[in-house]
């Protein structure tokens, strides 16, 4: 986290598929300069689901599947390099710097990054963590802003979401 910066976050519970890929299109919006954000929570959640909505949001009309295989997946944009990464099969972090996975992190690119946890020590920080944990009838998402970047997100997401 930045020095003089204190966590911003924010919460939104989600009940279904469809709300979840709404969400993410929600936050595709405020995620328009790029950055790196982490998606945390366990199997099943609904994270590619969420990359889902960012990527269309930001215009992306192909499939869109996790790359639990390739380990990255990339979406070239109208302005902006998106990558989407699912590290869950990652044995040792410095596998990641094997495939240059610093080469992914520029200021033009958005990185959204699943079980981000396996890349520790080699991934820079996240501006912003999306943690996913399982309701009754849905998901909770709590949304955490790391950096100012991402604290700016969350600001303006947040009046996004308020009705």
């Amino acid at each position: 986290m930045s020095k003089g910066l204190n966590a911003m976050q924010l919460a939104q519970d989600v009940y279904g598929e469809e709300a979840m890929e709404s969400l993410g299109t929600a936050l595709s919006s405020v995620l328009q300069q790029g950055g790196v954000v982490f998606l945390e929570g366990d199997l099943g959640m609904g994270k590619t689901t969420l990359v889902r909505g960012v990527l269309k949001g930001l215009g992306y009309d192909g499939p869109v599947k996790s790359p639990t295989y390739t380990l990255v997946e990339p979406y070239e944009l109208v302005n902006l390099d998106a990558y989407h990464f699912d590290l869950y099969r990652v044995g040792d972090p410095e596998e990641l710097e094997f495939m240059g996975v610093r080469d992914y992190f520029t200021d033009q690119s958005l990185c959204l990054i699943e079980w981000a946890e396996m890349g520790r020590g080699i991934l820079p920080d996240a501006d912003l963590v999306v943690s996913i944990t399982l309701l009754s009838q849905g998901r909770h998402l709590t949304f955490t802003g790391q950096t100012e970047k991402g604290a700016e997100a969350l600001m303006e997401l947040g009046a996004r979401l308020t009705p």
